[in-house]
């Protein structure tokens, strides 16, 4: 058993945190879900803009699309779903086995509807009837403006991928929303069973502090902000509001570790994702940390259910000037940034091909 197949063992579901042509077409993905327990994928605006850039994989697509007149974001769109739907048909299997807990892809909204939450709701809605497969997560950030759309999606019965939430109240703002909207289909006589997962980003959080901080403290904020996150989500599951809403038959919305590939190249490659070893919770890894993890990692006592020594490693931080919360507000908007930055680079990228004479022949 290697250590991919130990996690799956523990309880936690590996989401492979990549997609692309190449990766469907070798066959690379089949063999990830069959030989390394992998059980879901998530993209982002970024690992599109990578994948569409390098290389003509995604040409001959982005031909047809712009013979047939689509453009700008339409085009994007209609490129991503072709992958994510054949992603989606690869893992539909786990996805029925395992009565949709897993087998689940995801498809961002333009990020720059970060800050618009009725554009959103309806961005959220039209991706998801285009993509009509049950196992496609809509990502929407929890952004101010995200929260609020994340209520109405989910009223609306759209799967949402919860991305870009960096600290307990943000996720816990972000379950909110979601009991919200189930608390209002069971009021409207609709069936509760929208699935949903929470996406806390880690390794950011060490990035940014890295220079404020004394060496003893690398690599530990973003690792005690996850245990500390887990703790308030158990707790949360274990309160008589949740109680009341799975007993109707709602789904458990899951704690999604996200941003697991380690920074520091002094850091162990598999440092986050040992650390972050949880029954009940999803770790999504980058396609160079899921291989490093297979190969070297080890599956030790998984994360304390009561936060662990979190809060006094938060402390510590305190003591050398780190401020969480405003951190915290400022790693999602940077998060949001870096994303719109990648979408105007990816739409650029379309634009280019689309300009190419080969693209018009």
């Amino acid at each position: 058993m290697n250590a991919t197949q130990a996690l799956h063992q523990l309880g936690q579901s590996l989401w492979l945190d990549n997609i692309s042509r190449m990766l469907l077409r070798s066959g690379t993905l089949a063999r990830y879900i069959r030989e390394l327990s992998v059980t879901g994928l998530t993209s982002n605006p970024t690992i599109f803009e990578q994948g569409i850039g390098s290389g003509d994989s995604y040409d001959a697509s982005i031909r047809v699309l712009a013979d047939a007149g689509l453009s700008g974001e339409d085009l994007f769109f209609e490129l991503a779903l072709e992958d994510l739907s054949q992603a989606a048909d690869l893992l539909r299997p786990v996805f029925d086995a395992s009565h949709g807990a897993d087998g689940w892809v995801s498809l961002e909204v333009s990020p720059l509807l970060a800050d618009n939450a009725a554009h959103t709701i309806q961005a959220a809605n039209r991706l998801h009837a285009k993509a009509a497969r049950a196992n496609l997560f809509i990502k929407i950030p929890g952004t101010p403006a995200g929260i609020e759309a994340i209520e109405e999606v989910v009223f609306d019965g759209v799967p949402v991928n919860v991305t870009l939430l960096f600290s307990r109240e943000q996720t816990l703002a972000a379950a909110e929303a979601y009991m919200r909207g189930i608390e209002r289909r069971l009021a409207a006589g609709l069936d509760p069973q929208v699935a949903s997962v929470l996406s806390l980003f880690v390794s950011r959080w060490d990035v940014a502090v890295k220079r404020e901080v004394a060496a003893p403290l690398h690599n530990r904020l973003g690792i005690a902000i996850a245990m500390r996150t887990y703790e308030a989500h158990r707790e949360l599951l274990g309160s008589t509001r949740w109680q009341r809403l799975a007993a109707a038959g709602a789904r458990m919305q899951r704690l999604l570790w996200a941003s697991t590939g380690t920074k520091d190249p002094e850091a162990p490659d598999t440092l986050y994702v040992q650390a972050l070893a949880a029954p009940g919770t999803i770790t999504t890894l980058p396609e160079k940390t899921l291989l490093a993890f297979a190969d070297h990692g080890k599956v030790d006592l998984p994360m304390p259910a009561d936060g662990g020594n979190a809060e006094a490693v938060i402390r510590e931080f305190r003591r050398e000037g780190v401020d969480d919360d405003a951190l915290a507000a400022r790693l999602q908007r940077e998060g949001v940034d870096a994303f719109a930055t990648s979408w105007h680079t990816l739409l650029a990228r379309v634009r280019e091909k689309c300009a190419l004479p080969a693209a018009r022949a």
